[in-house]
């Protein structure tokens, strides 16, 4: 799943940064209003951090932004203001969270994926396909009812398309997803094409049926069909 960290403060963003990348998340930052403002017009985030005083701009100018596009992206409001009045300020602006500084990364953490769980899994830890079955808190997948070893890059392939099923999606969306500002890592898409008949292979030896179809000239599909 991947998170945009805006915040100004270096520091800061690095450390939420490396710990929410340990927590197998895929993470961008911005560190003033234009550049995130850049990124949300750009991009889809499972979740957005979003600290309200930024250079160049206010972070809740970014959060009305988001609401008046549409956008499903779920906001975590970070701040150093901590007044009731801030706090529903935020709230009412739209954002599903506020977390005051200082605060605990753990707490961050578990914040975050609990919006994402409210917004894009309608609350469920447990998402279940056909055989298969994903644990987004634990990150680990079953095949009827068996434990399947994946990489990241495998599982988060799978929720991926688990949470799209039924859509082609496109490479270029698949490599954005799975690698952020880094999808330029390679000057082709053969490594989608590797990741995808790996995590193939694998659900097939456990027993899964292969729903992963390709659509010639577009992407792929996960379905049943």
């Amino acid at each position: 799943m991947k998170v945009l960290i805006i915040e100004d403060e270096k520091a800061l963003s690095t450390s939420i940064f490396t710990y929410l990348n340990s927590e197998q998340y895929i993470c961008e930052i911005a560190s003033d209003y234009h550049s995130a403002m850049i990124k949300v017009g750009q991009y889809d985030y499972a979740c957005i951090i979003l600290d309200i005083n930024l250079p160049g701009g206010s972070g809740l100018d970014i959060l009305k932004e988001l609401k008046a596009g549409k956008k499903a992206e779920g906001v975590l409001i970070i701040s150093a203001r901590n007044s009731l009045d801030d706090r529903l300020n935020g709230l009412n602006s739209g954002a599903d969270d506020y977390l005051s500084k200082p605060f605990h990364l753990s707490e961050l953490a578990a914040r975050v994926a609990a919006i994402i769980r409210r917004k894009s899994f309608d609350g469920n830890n447990n998402l279940k396909f056909e055989e298969l079955e994903l644990d987004v808190f634990f990150k680990t997948v079953k095949v009827n009812d068996r434990i399947l070893d994946l990489t990241r890059k495998e599982y988060d392939l799978l929720l991926y398309f688990i949470s799209n099923k039924n859509k082609v999606i496109n490479k270029s969306a698949i490599a954005e997803h799975l690698w952020g500002d880094n999808m330029d890592m390679a000057d082709s898409y053969d490594f989608i094409y590797t990741h995808i008949k790996n995590l193939r292979k694998k659900l097939i030896q456990a027993g899964s049926r292969d729903y992963v179809k390709s659509v010639y000239g577009m992407g792929y599909k996960f379905t049943r069909s």
